[in-house]
């Protein structure tokens, strides 16, 4: 059983919990997911199985995306719903639909964030929510993300009578983005305490919340002895590497670690994937760091 399902994470469970219900489910403990994703957040976590482990890292640096509700008006401690109030103020004016577009293709590119103080980031050895729940700030380290694309979902934008505002946007984001931070962010462009009042993830890599399967669904299979209906093979997880076919009678030089001389039409990516002509990962090779002119494996798979 090698290869990855395309879990939907249901509310209530963290990233963790599932690893644990699914080597239940699959009787295997060669099982990993591929990123955090919040307990009360709902949405795809691709889960690695098997051999799959072995790419884990892959799947969880490509690009994901998001459908996030930011609601004006008031600031959270947590930057979304759960947490206590910390700032209001009364959204008293129309937003026009064209300066909150603008706003949000301000956010588009590499941008800088600043970790939520309820957040898993370490510092010092100590999760930052551990602080927050002390009472204790502490300086947060900032980190450089990527948004590729920010959109508008709302047809229009939701006012309330206790001047709060809301609005749903689409976010293709690249790992380690905080939308919550997000959010709080964009409120403040439109000169507003926010937060961020739902967020769903609906897409890991190539993996997109069509093909999204629960817990139920994958017990079922297990059942009835079809796992294979929702098991996908390993290439899914790393299509955002640019690939090399291998020739078939060099297949079994890939398996065995074999070190190649620089192709003439290299790959766009580094690392990038090695493939069959049966469409078949075989491995994972990379521009060899200390002779250029050649490339050598990150990571071989064994199929049996």
């Amino acid at each position: 059983m090698d290869g990855i399902l395309p879990l939907w994470k249901p509310v209530g469970m963290t990233s963790h919990d599932c690893v644990i219900k699914m080597r239940k489910i699959l009787g295997t403990k060669k099982v990993g997911h591929t990123g955090t994703l919040d307990p009360e957040v709902a949405g795809m976590l691709p889960m690695c199985i098997g051999m799959g482990t072995k790419i884990a890292q892959y799947v969880t640096e490509s690009k994901k995306v998001y459908e996030a509700e930011v609601k004006l008006g008031y600031a959270t401690e947590t930057e979304d719903a759960e947490g206590a109030i910390i700032d209001q103020k009364a959204v008293s004016s129309t937003i026009g639909r064209e300066d909150l577009e603008k706003t949000l293709e301000g956010f588009v590119g590499t941008i800088i964030q600043v970790p939520p103080m309820y957040s898993a980031v370490r510092v010092e050895g100590k999760r930052l929510y551990e602080y927050a729940r002390e009472g204790i700030e502490v300086e947060r380290p900032q980190r450089t993300v990527t948004i590729y694309d920010i959109s508008l979902l709302s047809d229009h934008i939701l006012y309330d009578a206790e001047g709060s505002a809301t609005f749903k946007i689409s976010i293709t984001c690249s790992k380690g983005t905080y939308i919550r931070t997000l959010c709080v962010d964009i409120g403040k462009a439109l000169g507003y305490p926010a937060h961020m009042s739902h967020l769903v993830r609906t897409a890991t890599g190539s993996f997109e919340k069509e093909e999204g399967v629960t817990f139920e669904q994958i017990q079922t299979a297990m059942d009835e002895g079809r796992i294979e209906d929702y098991l996908q093979p390993m290439e899914r997880g790393v299509r955002h590497l640019d690939r090399l076919y291998v020739k078939q009678e060099e297949e079994d030089q890939v398996y065995h670690g074999t070190l190649f001389s620089k192709p003439k039409e290299m790959p766009t990516t580094n690392p990038f994937s090695m493939i069959s002509q049966h469409g078949k990962l075989l491995a994972i090779y990379q521009i060899h760091p200390d002779k250029p002119h050649l490339i050598k494996p990150v990571r071989v798979f064994q199929y049996d």
